[in-house]
């Protein structure tokens, strides 16, 4: 009854900020397609180009009347606010490792329109014409702060040494905001286990503003939240090559509206020489860090109106190996709440991997698996589950990226409830 009541507030809230907010998409039941974006991109190729790197030690800006090139690591230090006006476009020196780190202290202002994004994207499509673009050419976006980890302080993996270290006391700090913005071909990848991925979130507080923010073709995960309660709206995953969102180290923020799409072009991440691209992979902890998995605040991230595509039939490697594993893994001690979802198109729809449902809360969810719906087997009350060899589209016209004309609209269930509010800014 708790969950319930507090489940029915967060959609009081919610209609209600969305009745007062006038820079949402139109209302439309029009299709998603493909957008074809080849014009602003060549817009864009044809500005000069500033190149930066090193350190950002007080307040600056970034105007749209150059494209802003990042060599290497590029910190906006503590005290320091670096903003990026609307239509900006960003890329990565040649070597695709230039990436973007707000430290514990700093903020970043990037706050885009429907019409004029901000975009984070591969070099490739920016005038250099050498090769086509793909994953890791952008190394990407962390934002480091001083919410609540279950580690105390941590350091933020997939960068070179520095002072990248999130976590501390504050659950209510303010990094910035990040609003229609795309972050195209990112992930720097330094090694095993050790990639900086599309967005991370790393310790970030309540007073953060995350919303309408793209991330696609990721040579990690698209989307990542390690502790920290920050909450984030209107997200899009497309065709990353591990987890569309993962979550870590106690992350405790709301989540509403968001979408993951699978590519099986992608290349795939590996663990034990087998793929492991999940939709959603959810931990409280590595097990270096504590083997029982019961550090604290336990990571529960709360998950409403979410859309996580597969594929359509089962997709396998070369050597008849499955290409994703899991549409939802909740796995080393790690609890959720998932509310009004659909998932579909892959091999297993919700995994409990090494941890019962106890308290979490699973409800009004449509789960496909092509194996399995939800494992451990069992009555969920309150969800539809479906297996079948052929993915449940669960109603909407035509949901995955690998089979023509995408229309991901559907009436009250997932990421878009009759409102396509990707339109224009995004790459649907």
């Amino acid at each position: 009854m708790k969950n319930q009541m507090v489940r029915i507030l967060l959609f009081s809230c919610l209609a209600f900020c969305f009745s007062c907010k006038k820079d949402t998409a139109p209302q439309t039941l029009n299709g998603f397609g493909k957008r074809n974006l080849k014009a602003s991109y060549a817009t864009a190729a044809l500005l000069p180009v500033q190149t930066v790197s090193g350190s950002i030690t007080t307040n600056t800006t970034w105007d749209n009347s150059k494209v802003w090139e990042i060599s290497d690591v590029l910190t906006v230090e503590n005290g320091a606010t670096l903003t990026i006006e609307p239509g900006t476009y960003i890329k990565s020196t040649v070597n695709g490792s230039g990436a973007l780190v707000i430290q514990r202290g700093a903020k970043i202002s990037a706050i885009g329109t429907i019409e004029n994004p901000i975009v984070f994207t591969s070099r490739y499509l920016l005038g250099d014409v050498s090769r086509v673009p793909a994953p890791g050419d952008f190394g990407g976006i962390a934002i480091l702060g001083r919410g609540l980890v279950n580690t105390g302080t941590k350091a933020l993996p997939g960068l070179p040494m520095g002072d990248y270290y999130f976590g501390g006391n504050n659950a209510m700090e303010s990094s910035g905001s990040i609003q229609y913005v795309r972050i195209e071909y990112p992930g720097r990848f330094l090694g095993t286990n050790n990639a900086l991925n599309g967005l991370t979130c790393a310790g970030i507080g309540s007073g953060t503003t995350l919303d309408h923010i793209e991330v696609s073709h990721s040579n990690a995960d698209s989307f990542s939240f390690l502790g920290g309660s920050v909450n984030a709206s209107y997200l899009i995953s497309k065709g990353a090559d591990d987890d569309d969102f993962d979550f870590d180290n106690g992350y405790n923020g709301t989540i509403t509206f968001a979408v993951g799409i699978a590519d099986k072009n992608s290349t795939h991440s590996l663990s034990g020489g087998n793929s492991d691209s999940n939709g959603i992979e959810s931990d409280n902890n590595a097990p270096a860090e504590d083997a029982a998995f019961s550090l604290v605040p336990k990571t529960r991230p709360i998950l409403l109106n979410f859309s996580i595509i597969g594929t359509s039939t089962l997709a396998k490697d070369a050597n008849g190996k499955d290409l994703y594993k899991f549409a939802v893994r909740n796995r080393r001690g790690a609890e959720i709440e998932l509310y009004d979802s659909i998932i579909t198109g892959y091999p297993s729809g919700f995994v409990f991997d090494g941890t019962t449902q106890g308290t979490s809360v699973l409800d009004g969810n449509d789960f496909h698996g092509f194996n399995a719906a939800i494992t451990p087997a069992g009555t969920y009350v309150g969800n539809n589950q479906v297996t079948s060899s052929s993915a449940s589209p669960f109603g909407i016209l035509q949901p995955f990226l690998n089979d023509g004309t995408i229309n991901l609209l559907y009436g009250s269930k997932g990421a878009f409830p009759s409102t396509n509010w990707a339109y224009s800014w995004s790459t649907l």
